[in-house]
């Protein structure tokens, strides 16, 4: 199988997880298509849903999905995304798409967090992807010189990338991520720092993870 192929296996293994009469958090990136694509098979089973990107959401419109804003929602039954890499403990790297503030919002609010992925976002230690993190402009080199002083990474400017929240993105490199919880608060306690792409306090509750076995699932 190729990777795509691999990609779409996670993404469709998700529609079993959704429920009639919901509303679904959907994330942003290559799986999470395949998964918007699956979902469209069933949009007269739901009622719509919650986008974290513009990207997302025009893919969802054009599919004829609707799209509910979430501060018009009480909850969200299920959160379904991909991920830049996930350990054992279902911490994940996200932010490869720049969309990390709402897809952490979304996986928040969501009563479940579903994690599609192919099997080489499997890893054992967090960090040989680049960490994310969402910084408002004016404060980027001071964040910046934080960074490197707080976790002896790399941060480098994520050149022509401006989130939908008009902030930018820059992305640590060289960790190697022993307790990613410690790590998640200490970046998310620098001032002008939006979130970090450490999906770790909140990580997923399942992981539907694709190889040329078949499905397996963590939890």
């Amino acid at each position: 199988m190729t990777k795509d192929e691999l990609k779409k296996a996670a993404g469709w293994a998700a529609l079993k997880y959704i429920k009639s009469d919901t509303i679904i958090g959907v994330g942003t990136g290559s799986t999470t298509d395949h998964f918007i694509e699956a979902l469209a098979t069933i949009k007269n089973k739901i009622y719509g849903v919650v986008s974290s990107s513009e990207v997302s959401t025009a893919k969802l419109k054009n599919l004829g999905i609707f799209i509910f804003d979430l501060n018009d929602v009480n909850s969200l039954d299920i959160y379904v995304d991909g991920t830049d890499e996930i350990n054992i403990n279902l911490q994940m790297i996200k932010g490869g798409g720049a969309a990390l503030t709402r897809e952490k919002v979304l996986a928040s609010a969501a009563s479940k967090f579903i994690c599609i992925a192919d099997q080489s976002k499997k890893v054992e230690i967090l960090g040989n992807y680049p960490l994310p993190v969402e910084v408002i402009p004016m404060a980027y080199n001071f964040v910046a010189r934080k960074l490197v002083q707080l976790t002896h990474g790399l941060p480098k400017y994520r050149k022509g990338v401006v989130t939908d929240n008009g902030n930018i993105i820059l992305d640590i490199h060289n960790l190697k991520i022993i307790d990613a919880i410690a790590l998640e608060k200490i970046i998310n306690n620098i001032p002008g720092v939006v979130t970090v792409g450490l999906f770790a306090r909140r990580p997923a509750d399942i992981a539907l993870i694709s190889s040329e076995e078949g499905i397996t699932i963590l939890s």
